[in-house]
């Protein structure tokens, strides 16, 4: 008999959690640096080859809405409207919140950030399909330059530059994106998702209020059309 299948997620420091009411039909995800692919059937056996390190976890799936919540694939216990569970998740992507990841009946349990998630709205019954996608979460150790040095790291460490001008690029936001994302898309890290926010602070307010809004809370809000610049080039701080 395969065993029932969930997956939940703990924001480390807080506790709080969060369990999919439905499971999608397939996870996949990389092992290492080679990237292969495993694949988790959620209605069947679970096929996870053991002992490899995993980068990433990403599936596509649905949030059910009220009138379909009794559909056989939700999990009644974990039941939610699909607008609390776009909130946390879209909260824990921005915060970029440290979480621990377990699959239940197999071996994965482990600590990771929400790289991206994507809801789209689809027919008449207020259900939602989304993909998501977690990265591998690592401590690391930051050096000084002395401890770099004696951990044999000299060619690793760069010289801090003077402040030159920024070079810019440009974006331009689509349905699902988040300033988190698309500082993780543009940057390489979604913590920099404030130095886009600070750069387009009066055109992401804008297009906020001209939707209703009385402000962005922050970059919370940002909407499909919008043309940002991208500071490509980090500042340098004294």
């Amino acid at each position: 008999m395969a065993q029932d299948l969930y997956i939940r997620l703990t924001e480390l420091g807080t506790g709080r959690k969060f369990t999919f009411p439905s499971n999608p039909e397939r996870i996949t995800g990389s092992l290492g640096a080679k990237y292969q692919d495993f694949t988790i059937i959620s209605m069947g056996s679970v096929k996870v080859p053991k002992g490899m390190d995993v980068a990433e976890i990403k599936w596509e799936g649905e949030f059910f809405g009220p009138s379909k919540k009794r559909e056989a694939i939700v999990k009644q216990d974990f039941y939610q409207e699909p607008n609390p569970c776009i909130s946390i998740l879209r909260e824990w992507q921005e915060k970029g919140s440290v979480l621990n990841l377990i699959l239940s009946g197999t071996w994965i349990n482990m600590d990771v950030t929400l790289s991206s998630f994507s809801p789209e709205v689809y027919g008449a019954y207020g259900n939602v399909k989304y993909s998501i996608a977690f990265a591998q979460w690592k401590d690391l150790k930051i050096y000084t330059t002395e401890e770099g040095k004696a951990a044999g790291e000299e060619q690793q460490l760069m010289p801090r530059n003077e402040p030159e001008q920024a070079l810019q690029d440009s974006y331009t936001v689509v349905s699902g994106d988040t300033l988190w994302g698309i500082a993780q898309k543009k940057l390489g890290s979604g913590i920099r998702w404030d130095a886009i926010y600070e750069a387009n602070k009066e055109t992401i307010e804008s297009a906020a209020k001209s939707y209703g809004k009385s402000g962005s809370d922050h970059g919370h809000w940002i909407y499909p059309g919008t043309v940002l610049s991208i500071p490509l080039q980090e500042e340098s701080h004294a």
